[in-house]
């Protein structure tokens, strides 16, 4: 039999009697309709509808609803589910109306009770509780710790304040000999080069050849910690050397292009700028800046950067802003670092009065540059030779050191690579 015709044929005898489906159908819209009224009728008309249509869909019986062919079951199946959209919009509307009734009874037993005296204690309980929150805790948000760290006169941190901040220029023309004369000059005239001056003053034990040549000596390095046992020799002498705390490059491109000849020579022999170090680490320095380079040893660093403080303020150059970001960073740490005063105790004084101190030398200072930029001997290095220093002074060759025309260690006596100092 075709699949039409069974649709068509009458469906079979009933599993269960008509009113065996009624009975507990009947409860079930009792229930509904006492809980949710026209809503629950809807609902449980709704629910029958889908069971019954189901049920003869499946078993292709009649049921409780008496379908007589599936197509009628299609069509009740359908009219169910339509139907639960009225009848969910009527349950949901039931259940918001219950909500609000139920939270109405609190406040009409409480506004019930008006009269006696308990309303007056129940007003100051509802005035404290806005007062807590008045105040609130913002108070202990005293964000100024970086505030309290409070710059005193005098200190380098109050000095780093007073240096202008700008970027920097261009290093090109920089000329350590042609701008910042020979190295190691005797700028102060107690007949001692600049570099033993230093030596003098940073190391201990010393021997010295004489009042000032430093032949040993031992040195605790502040920039690495280390110890190290200074002997003078042409492969010993650079285990210490002497570090421009404001690099000299670093100088020029922060407003030293702009000082005199006079105070660039006063710089580069400044003892505040100096400062005896391991080789190496002078090395990895090269011409940084602190925002790019600062000791290994963090003990000395507020001593390292209030020299560069100092010694910028002296000769009126500027920091970066980087690098006063660096400079600020290390000196919080040590509020209380006292600055220092610019040639070792004259203050600004050398850079003030430059021609005095500075002009005085530029007879021994400024001629040697000349001959050192004619380097007529040194295009036939073979052919040059010195009898002794005097020859070698009248020559402009003087100090003369290895792998320069002319040297021979007639010349260098001590031995340390530099001679007729």
């Amino acid at each position: 039999m075709s699949r039409r015709a069974l649709d068509s044929a009458s469906p079979r005898t009933p599993l269960v009697p008509r009113w065996g489906w009624w009975i507990p159908i009947g409860i079930v819209f009792v229930i509904m309709i006492v809980a949710d009224g026209f809503g629950g009728l809807l609902a449980a008309v709704a629910v029958v509808a889908f069971l019954g249509a189901l049920f003869t869909l499946i078993t292709n019986r009649p049921g409780a609803l008496n379908l007589p062919s599936r197509r009628w079951a299609t069509g009740a199946l359908i009219a169910s589910i339509v139907l639960t959209i009225p009848a969910g919009a009527l349950l949901g509307s039931n259940a918001e109306d219950d909500a609000p009734v139920a939270a109405a009874d609190p406040v009409v037993t409480e506004t019930s009770s008006p009269a006696p005296t308990p309303t007056a204690s129940e007003a100051p309980t509802a005035t404290p509780t806005p007062t807590p929150s008045v105040t609130p805790t913002p108070t202990p948000t005293q964000v100024p710790p970086a505030e309290e760290i409070t710059a005193e006169p005098g200190t380098a941190l109050a000095l780093l304040a007073t240096l202008p901040v700008k970027g920097s220029a261009p290093g090109t023309g920089y000329d350590r000999v042609g701008h910042f004369g020979e190295s190691w000059i005797d700028v102060d005239g107690n007949g001692c080069d600049t570099r033993n001056d230093i030596l003098q003053r940073d190391l201990t034990n010393l021997a010295l050849d004489g009042s000032c040549t430093v032949l040993t000596g031992h040195f605790d390095d502040p920039y690495t910690g280390a110890q190290i046992d200074f002997q003078r020799g042409v492969n010993t002498s650079i285990l210490v050397q002497i570090d421009h705390v404001v690099a000299l490059k670093d100088a020029w491109r922060t407003g030293a292009q702009q000082l005199s000849q006079g105070q660039r020579i006063a710089l580069a022999n400044d003892p505040v700028n100096l400062r005896a170090s391991d080789g190496s680490a002078n090395g990895q320095k090269s011409d940084s800046n602190a925002a790019s380079w600062l000791p290994s040893n963090k003990g000395f660093r507020c001593e390292y950067i209030a020299r560069q403080v100092s010694t910028k303020a002296a000769y009126g150059l500027w920091v970066v802003p980087a690098e006063r970001d660096a400079m600020q960073r290390v000196l919080e740490t040590c509020p209380d670092q006292p600055a220092f005063a610019s040639g070792g105790g004259g203050a600004p004084a050398p850079v003030e009065q430059p021609p005095a101190p500075v002009e005085q030398p530029p007879a021994p200072v400024e001629e040697p540059p000349a001959p050192v930029e004619e380097p007529a001997p040194v295009e036939q290095p073979e052919h040059v030779s010195y009898e002794n220093c005097t020859a070698v002074r009248e020559a402009g060759a003087a100090p003369i050191r290895v792998g320069d025309p002319g040297y021979a260690k007639h010349l260098d006596r001590d031995g340390d690579g530099i001679g007729c100092e």
